[in-house]
């Protein structure tokens, strides 16, 4: 059994959006969906951290312990309600990632070659690291992560200056299909426009 849980962060405002990114649809799933069963290679068992009151999700909702604190508080939130050795969490504007993403993530988590590692954190295409798509080890992530907050910290990247980092280079996930667009951020309604695009190519790809 994988010791991985997984959390997907929903407690944006979506102000440039204009309404909840975590409700878009694409096809026939809401990208939280999608997201979510990409989680589930690698995943136990996937929550969502955000503040609002969400009814009608059928995934379990942990309340943001540091709301408006951005995404390191929900990074801290994730890591204080996981049972789990590791957390895979990601943001829910990147409703693109993939199972096999996660399970490439995984096994550079468990392939250590000796080292020790706290994060497992992929390098975009455009060489930007994206904390709001890693798996975490909860115990030593959670322990630097109250003590930045404490602090007054709220950037994801101080975190991981501060932990044992495997960086990902985008080179060694570009093997996987659709790996040019895994982080594909949607935030504005003509990303969402350009997202639906791209998984629409991919479906008539696969007929």
């Amino acid at each position: 059994m994988l010791d991985v849980e997984g959390f997907i962060l929903v407690g944006g405002a979506s102000s440039r959006m204009g309404s909840d990114k975590s409700q878009l649809m694409f096809g026939a799933q809401t990208g939280v969906e999608r997201i979510a069963a990409a989680l589930r290679s690698v995943a136990t068992r996937v929550r969502l951290v955000g503040s609002r009151n969400r009814p009608n999700d059928a995934l379990e909702n942990v309340p943001d312990t540091h709301e408006r604190w951005g995404a390191l508080g929900g990074i801290e939130t994730a890591l204080s309600a996981c049972r789990a050795e590791w957390a895979a969490i990601v943001a829910c504007d990147l409703p693109l990632v993939t199972g096999e993403l996660f399970t490439r993530l995984w096994q550079f988590a468990r392939r250590t070659e000796g080292e020790v590692f706290d994060a497992i954190v992929p390098i975009q295409p455009d060489g930007r690291q994206q904390p709001l798509c890693a798996i975490y080890r909860c115990e030593s992530c959670l322990t630097k992560a109250e003590q930045l907050i404490e602090e007054g910290e709220h950037t994801p990247r101080v975190l991981l200056a501060n932990v044992r980092t495997r960086w990902v280079e985008f080179r060694e996930l570009a093997d996987l299909p659709g790996a040019e667009h895994f982080f594909f951020n949607v935030n504005t309604p003509d990303e969402y426009e350009r997202a639906k695009e791209i998984l629409d190519q991919s479906w008539n790809g696969e007929r």
